[in-house]
């Protein structure tokens, strides 16, 4: 099991940016890995995945508008968030992907049990 931390959150106006951290206690460089989020009352869902190559995928209610990147030497993970709306306020949470698509709705099956995720408020 790998111990996931994610940071960065925080409250943020509608059009603001922030960016999301996530930190592996173990290597990744041979894993894809995605970020999910969880607004309150709703699933976990799925938002963006990066592949061990680099290749990435978005559901389409976050693309164009966000960046998932990796830094292997230091076992981490970012997602850039630009133009945010009110409707991407969550829980943000990253996981290593067993099975995983970067084509179409973008599909990851995480590997990990979950960190504590972090707080993203989008409000004016």
């Amino acid at each position: 099991q790998v111990r996931l931390v994610e940071s960065g959150g925080g409250l943020v106006q509608p059009g603001g940016s922030l960016r999301l951290s996530c930190t592996a206690s173990r290597r990744i460089v041979m894993y894809a890995m995605g970020w999910y989020r969880q607004a309150p009352g709703k699933q976990r869902e799925l938002v963006a995945v990066i592949s061990s190559g680099r290749s990435t995928g978005y559901v389409d209610s976050v693309k164009g508008r966000f960046t998932i990147s990796r830094d292997n030497a230091k076992n981490m993970v970012f997602l850039q968030m630009n133009s945010l709306k009110p409707e991407d306020t969550a829980v943000y949470y990253c996981n290593r992907g067993k099975t995983y698509s970067v084509y179409g709705p973008p599909t990851l099956e995480p590997l990990d049990a979950w960190g504590q995720g972090t707080l993203v408020t989008v409000s004016s």
